[in-house]
């Protein structure tokens, strides 16, 4: 290909790449994308927008009242004052009434363990004596009681449903007769 070939095939395709830049960046005539963001936009409503002195006056009034320390200085700051002692007026506060104390039916005889100690079992019986209850920690006595431990003098109980608790005292068996 000739020299003079070659500068007309680079004119020609310089012309080409001008006319599509030309097309394509140029402005357009309609403003359809304008007008579209424009009737999307909606001011906020404020009726004064002027600087509200008052309001900046007033944080720059406030002052710390509390504790003025030195963060540069290892040693605390002296500790307040002690309050004015106050007279005290002779009330007396209404203690609130709890819950009424536990109840259980049951009295407790005694238990037994294994060698080594870890599973204790208890002896209860019911309050007049007709049905003998045994029962390990964690289990549940007359339904509504879980033991919670047992000792050798005491056996604690604790209500399911309330979650309180009772302690049952070691009952000396009285022999029938």
């Amino acid at each position: 290909m000739s020299r003079r070939n070659q500068m007309i095939a680079l004119g020609v395709l310089l012309a080409v790449l001008g006319v599509t830049l030309y097309f394509r960046f140029r402005p357009s005539d309609d403003n359809s994308k304008t007008s579209s963001v424009s009737a999307l936009f909606s001011p906020i409503n404020v009726d004064n927008p002027a600087l509200r002195l008052d309001v900046l006056q007033r944080f720059l009034n406030l002052q710390y009242k509390g504790a003025h320390r030195n963060i540069f200085v290892a040693t605390l700051p002296p500790p307040p004052p002690p309050p004015t002692p106050i007279t005290p007026v002779n009330v007396t506060p209404a203690v609130p009434a709890g819950p009424p104390p536990l109840n259980v039916e049951a009295k407790y005889f005694g238990f037994v363990s294994d060698s080594k100690g870890s599973h204790r079992r208890a002896f209860f019986a019911t309050s007049n004596n007709e049905e003998v209850f045994v029962a390990g920690e964690g289990d549940t006595l007359l339904g509504r009681f879980r033991v919670v431990k047992l000792t050798a003098t005491t056996a604690d109980l604790e209500e399911v449903s309330s979650g309180r608790r009772a302690t049952l005292t070691l009952e000396e068996a009285v022999p029938n007769g």
